[in-house]
């Protein structure tokens, strides 16, 4: 009977074994909520529609970015992860907010102020030729009313009506 024992406790150890080789390993987190995939996808716009926010967008297309997220953040994947591979994917356009927010701001208002400032200068550009001109045209008028008949004889007539 010793012959026999071992065998049957090598076949009920093989057997242990091969239960837990057929276990499935779990080395994922826990299934992430439709909130914790939303947190991420609000701040994400779609690539295909315009202006709309990813965690709002009914598309198809959403729905599987939306599903991506999700298994992204079951492998343990970062916000910042998730968002970078969107990103490489599709450009920082699917970003709700811009990547470097100081240019993002003050590259417009330097815009303007650069606008504003050439738009001055045109004005006084603008002005100091009329000015100069209007008194060399005054200093004409008075040198010529003599020298033009017409002139002189239009000039005598308005004198007469005053």
């Amino acid at each position: 009977m010793g012959l026999s024992r071992v065998i049957s406790y090598i076949l009920l150890l093989t057997l242990a074994l091969a239960g837990f080789l057929a276990l499935p390993v779990s080395a994922q987190g826990p299934t992430p909520t439709d909130d914790e995939v939303n947190r991420i996808a609000k701040q994400l716009y779609c690539p295909v529609c315009e202006s709309t926010p990813l965690d709002v967008c009914p598309t198809e297309a959403c729905r599987q970015w939306r599903d991506l997220i999700r298994t992204m953040l079951t492998d343990g994947k970062s916000e910042a992860e998730i968002k970078q591979y969107f990103v490489e994917q599709y450009g920082a356009r699917v970003l709700a907010e811009p990547p470097n927010r100081l240019v993002a701001y003050l590259v417009p208002a330097a815009a303007i102020l650069l606008g504003a400032f050439f738009l001055f200068r045109g004005f006084q550009m603008w002005m100091k030729p009329s000015t100069a001109k209007a008194g060399a045209a005054d200093a004409e008028r008075e040198v010529k009313p003599a020298q033009d008949p017409y002139v002189a004889r239009l000039e005598e007539e308005l004198k007469k009506r005053k």
